[in-house]
């Protein structure tokens, strides 16, 4: 997806409320049930985490973004690993 696209695809969700935290449990708990029963290879898991990332991404800090990224991209590891909670962010 091009990076106008993407942007246009936060905005869309964003209107509709598809940011709640309720959205984020369903999807993780999806995508572990369909990588589990053999549904979604490893690579298919891998491009979801990134489009989630380059969502969070969009919206983050431009200063300090490698850093940001970097943080967000090992929190959604813990995540898909089950080693975090899915909680707001406080102080990323």
């Amino acid at each position: 997806m091009e990076e106008r696209e993407e942007k246009q695809l936060h905005d869309s969700l964003r209107m509709v409320g598809l940011r709640a935290t309720v959205t984020a449990v369903g999807l993780l708990k999806l995508v572990g049930e369909l990588a589990r029963a053999g549904v979604l290879e490893e690579a298919a898991v891998g491009r979801i985490k990134e489009a989630i990332i380059k969502e969070i991404t969009l919206g983050g800090p431009t200063v300090g973004r490698e850093e940001y990224e970097r943080t967000i991209r090992q929190r959604i590891d813990r995540l898909f690993a089950g080693q975090e909670r899915l909680e707001p962010a406080r102080s990323i």
